[in-house]
């Protein structure tokens, strides 16, 4: 089996490419010299071979004066690509030489402006051929492969006059395009390494990336653009001041107690304010006055894209409290609005009731009154919540006292962070409910985030929204055990961001802040390997450990401390991304050792 969907069984049976369709796919004379089996051969690819001769169509050095509707450009770390598919399509992929992964989208040649449509490769799906025609510069560093290209340029160019010639440079550039990909591991420099999802779905072109230039070419080696906009990258020279960020998009009135205060987040120093934060802060506030105020966001993305910090410095522009529940695959719609729990001895388990004080009363008694009843009513007098909180207490007082004089099970019900922010007006962070097993459960929530904007808990209870309440539903995308969200709840959701990954020179200053660590230089090799380690895992199913973002801030400050960046990485980065000893040293001899200095 194919390490990745690009080479997959159904792709080795795609009609060639002419003039080729006619020749044996098949040759045991002609390979590449990566090539280093037992058995000897090399078969022609048809996606790799059509992206080899759309790059001579639109190569200049090989077709002067070239009029191909593809075009090809780099921005910084990223290739850049616009492949025009024969279906009728432009196939834009951006390929991130850092993390070794793809973003990609098709739109229509008739009307490129329209929404752009997932790239997935698979037998009914796209082919590929977008993807390794934006690896191509990649593929002529390798002497072989450049040679070889050269020469299928000449006979193309000439009409192959000479298709023995022609075949030889097809079947050996072929060949070499396959084993430095699917062998990429074993072969250092020479190695192309990608990461495409076993699904075959590569991620999506978002428009808001087209709008704001995210992947627009800096520089643009061939042809023309259509989807992208050269030169038009403004995301990174977006800066938001951070020091008079918090609070700025308060929209309520409220007194906070000093327990809530403290669960209002403080931005950290090396945090950088994504404007999608930004963004999202203005709508709440600005929807606020309306009949539908937005109070609803998803924010989808790779792990590491900073999901969770994006939802706290919402929190934190709002100057509203943040609590988070975290999903996983066996959770219930019970576990997240609240279980009855047994409680044999309900004198010694039960937490003494918390009633609002004289002073909460006498400050601000709509929020007195929803302490005690979870009604929030605006006008209301501090005698009026006075009476209500000796009958309150009165009533709890006679139910204690007969629940004393029972015999049997008593139960309680413990409450949720999700139902304490929808009780109390929090944002509130829905962490990872793609992975929850049972698509249906997340459903159960749809009337909390719709117009009804109330929930009936395991009492009984109707829990109604508070109006200020802030739900924001953060996942990864493309990894194992991710599923899709159901339709209903996307359709709730008044924004829907993509996150992307952090290019290295906001990781890397994101890291050295964080650490105090100043030798930039080491960290960015550090935060290349840690990249290489986390993929290396995920293509060789190492799912016994983790190696991110939080793993790359501890080996950078073992590194100050040690000195070493190898001794350091062992008990970090290694020992975390697995438990198991082989493990760890495949690890090291694949990522880690030729890399840094012993």
């Amino acid at each position: 089996m194919a390490k990745t969907p690009l080479f997959q069984n159904w792709s080795w049976k795609r009609t060639l490419p002419e003039p080729f369709d006619k020749e044996d796919a098949v040759s045991t004379a002609s390979y590449s010299k990566y090539c280093i089996g037992s058995t000897k051969k090399a078969t022609l690819h048809s996606a790799a071979l059509s992206a080899i001769l759309a790059y001579m169509d639109m190569d200049t050095a090989v077709t002067p004066g070239s009029t191909s509707e593809c075009a090809y450009g780099t921005q910084g770390e990223k290739l850049v690509a616009e492949y025009q598919s024969r279906t009728g399509e432009i196939h834009a992929v951006i390929f991130n030489k850092t993390n070794r992964k793809f973003v990609a989208g098709r739109f229509d040649i008739a009307d490129p402006s329209a929404n752009t449509k997932v790239y997935s490769i698979k037998d009914s799906g796209n082919t590929g051929t977008a993807l390794f025609f934006a690896l191509l510069p990649l593929a002529l560093k390798d002497l072989e492969f450049k040679e070889q290209y050269d020469k299928l340029a000449s006979c193309k160019q000439a009409g192959y006059p000479d298709m023995e010639t022609a075949d030889e440079a097809a079947y050996i550039l072929c060949d070499n395009l396959y084993r430095r990909i699917e062998n990429a591991d074993n072969l250092g420099n020479d190695g192309i390494k990608i990461v495409v999802p076993p699904t075959g779905n590569i991620q999506q072109i978002t428009p808001l990336n087209l709008t704001k230039g995210t992947y627009s070419p800096t520089s643009v080696l061939f042809g023309t653009f259509r989807i992208f906009k050269p030169g038009s990258s403004v995301a990174a020279s977006i800066h938001i001041d951070k020091d008079h960020f918090s609070g700025k998009y308060s929209f309520s009135s409220r007194t906070f107690s000093p327990k809530e205060q403290m669960q209002i987040p403080k931005l950290e120093d090396w945090y950088i304010i994504p404007p999608d934060v930004d963004s999202i802060c203005k709508h709440i506030q600005l929807t606020t006055a309306g009949t539908q105020p937005m109070r609803n966001f998803l924010l989808r993305g790779p792990a590491g894209t900073g999901k969770t910090e994006a939802a706290k410095a919402i929190a934190a522009g709002l100057g509203l409290p943040y609590l988070f529940y975290t999903c996983s695959a066996n959770t219930e719609i019970f576990d997240l609005l609240g279980q009855m729990l047994p409680d044999t001895n309900s004198s010694a388990c039960s937490l003494p009731e918390e009633y609002p004080s004289l002073m909460d009363i006498q400050m601000d008694p709509p929020s007195a009154f929803y302490k005690l009843t979870g009604q929030y009513q605006e006008g209301i007098t501090d005698g009026e919540v006075y009476d209500k909180l000796v009958e309150t207490i009165t009533l709890r007082a006679k139910q204690k006292e007969t629940d004393s004089n029972q015999n049997g099970q008593h139960f309680r019900y413990v409450e949720t962070p999700l139902i304490e922010a929808i009780r109390k007006g929090y944002v509130i962070e829905i962490q990872e409910p793609t992975v929850i097993a049972n698509p249906g459960v997340l459903v159960g929530l749809n009337g909390l985030l719709d117009r009804c904007a109330s929930v009936v808990l395991p009492t009984g209870e109707v829990v109604r929204r508070h109006p200020d309440t802030v739900v924001i539903v953060t996942t990864n995308i493309n990894y194992a055990g991710c599923r899709d969200l159901n339709q209903s709840i996307i359709s709730r959701m008044n924004l829907v961001i993509d996150l992307d990954e952090p290019d290295m020179d906001t990781l890397v200053n994101r890291v050295t802040k964080i650490t105090g660590c100043t030798d930039t230089s080491v960290v960015a090799e550090m935060a290349k390997a840690v990249t290489e380690i986390s993929e290396h895992c995920r293509e060789t199913m190492i799912s016994d450990g983790s190696c991110g973002v939080r793993e790359l801030i501890s080996w950078v400050q073992s590194y100050m401390v040690s000195g070493n960046v190898l001794e350091s990485a062992s008990y970090t980065v290694l020992s975390s991304a697995s438990s198991d000893p082989e493990n760890r040293a495949e690890i090291f001899s694949t990522c880690l050792e030729g890399k840094f200095a012993a």
